[in-house]
């Protein structure tokens, strides 16, 4: 800001001199040419009169009184003053041009400009968490004043869904009532907290929510993705695949959330034994059989003897009252740095503690196995929802780098993930 005044105050200066110059500083012819040049017509003006006089054109009397008449005119013309004056209305010119440029120039910077980038009063603050529990407070307490406003119910259950408070977020959707009926997305959020509340079953009401949204919006990106997870733990893999890849049309192809269905996808695949390339068509046709009976072979193909990570997932005891015995657990293996799965196994919070084996069997590519690193990162997460994508509130491990061939491996859920 200091360099930003600073620099606006010299611009002022600047223009002040150039619109000022003519008042302070007078151009005035020099004082030496001015007298010379009077000297000069005084002199031919007497050398004239003098002429007349000889010539018997005036006489004595007219001769004097005119000689008289230019010695006082050539004193007034030639007198010059100590100092130039300023006259008193240039003095005000100057002094109300000095108040005025910075006092415009200021105003109208101030009307449309945008001194809140310089001064930062207007910064927007950072909102916290805080802040946002007390704005959703207020907006339940109008609800509770004004109960026939379905709109607002249904404001206020995405507003606990997102402050990850699943059973006020349920109620309110209740008493949204029809006003779900033709919002797809609404209906699908109703679906997301109506099966975290049953502990991740989406029996009932939570398939229910979750037809009627497709039947209000078949591309409706949550309620897919909900669809597909019913399914898979109903073990309908085919529904599964199918559903999770007609959302991952929907996704821009080199976003994250395009990885995370895929790698899904690839992990439904593996678990159901089908090759990856017999899921992009049901019925290969003899053009693609060759690669289909091919992945086959590679599917079926036993992993290098020692291509494999093995342990136990633990449950730190801390957290156990942060758990479900119906959540999630995934154990992961990654190549070091990599951002997308290699291997994945999926189980129950009531299977702790689980001993795991990561191999090419629960690969997420067979063209991509764990034999084919020498060394993976792998950890543990428990999740609410079964998303396959981090969520805040997952239970964590610490990542391990180890060795392909690893056994004994140790990974203990103790943190929750921001």
């Amino acid at each position: 800001m200091t360099s930003f005044l600073l620099a606006a105050a010299l611009a002022v200066v600047v223009v002040l001199l150039l619109l000022l110059r003519p008042l302070l500083w007078k151009t005035r012819v020099p004082e030496a040419s001015r007298r010379q040049l009077n000297t000069a017509l005084y002199r031919d003006d007497l050398a004239k009169l003098d002429f007349d006089r000889a010539a018997g054109l005036i006489d004595e009397a007219g001769y004097q009184q005119a000689h008289a008449e230019m010695r006082h005119r050539l004193l007034e013309e030639t007198r010059e003053e100590e100092a130039v004056r300023m006259p008193a209305r240039s003095r005000w010119t100057v002094a109300l041009v000095s108040l005025a440029v910075p006092i415009v120039a200021g105003s109208v910077y101030w009307a449309i400009g945008n001194p809140e980038q310089i001064t930062g009063v207007g910064a927007v603050p950072q909102t916290t968490q805080k802040d946002i529990e007390l704005m959703v407070a207020g907006l339940a307490a109008k609800m509770e004043q004004d109960p026939g406003n379905l709109k607002g119910w249904a404001m206020l259950g995405r507003s606990y869904k997102v402050l990850r408070r699943p059973v006020e977020a349920q109620k309110a959707f209740e008493r949204a009532g029809t006003y779900l009926d033709g919002d797809a997305q609404a209906l699908a959020d109703y679906a997301d907290v109506a099966a975290t509340n049953a502990g991740g079953n989406f029996a009932g009401q939570p398939i229910a929510l979750i037809e009627k949204a497709l039947r209000v919006d078949p591309d409706n990106i949550m309620a897919l993705w909900l669809a597909g997870t019913a399914a898979y733990n109903n073990n309908e893999y085919d529904k599964t695949i199918r559903l999770w890849e007609k959302l991952a049309t929907q996704l821009p192809a080199d976003s994250e959330d395009a990885r995370t269905i895929q790698a899904s996808i690839a992990e439904v695949r593996a678990k159901s034994g089908r090759p990856a390339a017999t899921v992009a068509a049901a019925a290969p046709g003899p053009a693609n059989a060759g690669a289909t009976a091919a992945n086959s072979a590679a599917a079926t193909k036993p992993a290098p003897a020692g291509a494999s990570v093995s342990g136990v997932v633990e449950l730190d005891r801390a957290l156990k009252d942060k758990a479900k015995p119906e959540d999630t657990i995934l154990v992961i293996a990654r190549a070091p740095g990599a951002r997308m799965p290699v291997a994945v196994i999926r189980a129950r919070v009531a299977d702790l503690p689980l001993k795991f084996v990561l191999d090419d069997t629960v690969s997420m590519s067979q063209q991509a196995g764990i034999s084919s690193l020498s060394e993976v990162s792998v950890e543990a997460r428990i999740s609410k929802t079964g998303m396959a994508k981090p969520e805040p509130g997952d239970l964590i491990s610490t990542p391990q780098n180890v060795k392909v061939g690893a056994s004994g491996v140790s990974l203990r859920v103790s943190q929750v993930r921001p």
